[in-house]
């Protein structure tokens, strides 16, 4: 079966540009080891386990990027750099002690402690607060809306692949159909020629 960004209803299952902001506003709202960790999530596209295994020394200050080991390969050790923006990397540095001071951390700690089931519950909380439905309220929406807004800034497919640490293009492919607001705009071409009073006269 080919995969799709809806589900087996008809349901998408990607955060919408609106939701993904809302999601970020709360995030940033958070208790602050919590707010970096949905931060994370939100603005890297990687999987909640590929989150919750970033050490400290995988936040590449000077670079500006966030090193993800890719764990949905059948080998380990495949690493990938995604840029985030500096607020991020700040943040991360900020909250948890990464590069100066006495609490500098162990270059091998992980940054979260926290259990998988435990982080689930983090984002999902978080996308309640932001209003988000509850059938696109899960770890993974975000990763789709990440994926999407690339492609929708015209970021090329190579890229997204690159970022999202998939291993063949054609994964990456799905995200380029064209959705939502630009999904809309191109039907509008369609709809243009239809005489302005065509519904004038129903009931």
């Amino acid at each position: 079966m080919t995969w799709s960004l809806l589900d087996g209803r008809g349901q998408r299952k990607y955060l919408t540009a609106n939701e993904r902001i809302a999601f970020i506003n709360v995030a940033r709202k958070m208790e602050p080891s919590i707010g970096t960790f949905c931060l994370t999530i939100a603005l890297t596209g990687a999987r909640i386990s590929e989150v919750l295994a970033l050490t400290a020394d995988r936040v590449d200050v000077a670079y500006g990027a966030v090193v993800i080991e890719t764990l949905k390969r059948r080998q380990r050790g495949v690493f990938r750099a995604v840029p985030v923006p500096a607020e991020l990397v700040n943040l991360l540095c900020s909250v948890h002690g990464i590069g100066t001071g006495p609490e500098f951390r162990s270059s091998k700690d992980r940054l979260w402690d926290f259990s998988r089931t435990t982080a689930w519950k983090h984002v999902k909380h978080a996308m309640q607060a932001a209003g988000i439905l509850s059938s696109v309220a899960k770890p993974k929406s975000l990763r789709h809306a990440f994926a999407i807004e690339a492609v929708r800034q015209r970021i090329a497919l190579s890229v997204v692949k690159k970022w999202l640490g998939h291993a063949r293009i054609e994964t990456t492919a799905i995200y380029a159909d064209p959705i939502g607001d630009e999904e809309r705009a191109l039907a509008r071409l369609m709809w243009q020629e239809l005489p302005p009073d065509l519904f004038e006269h129903l009931p």
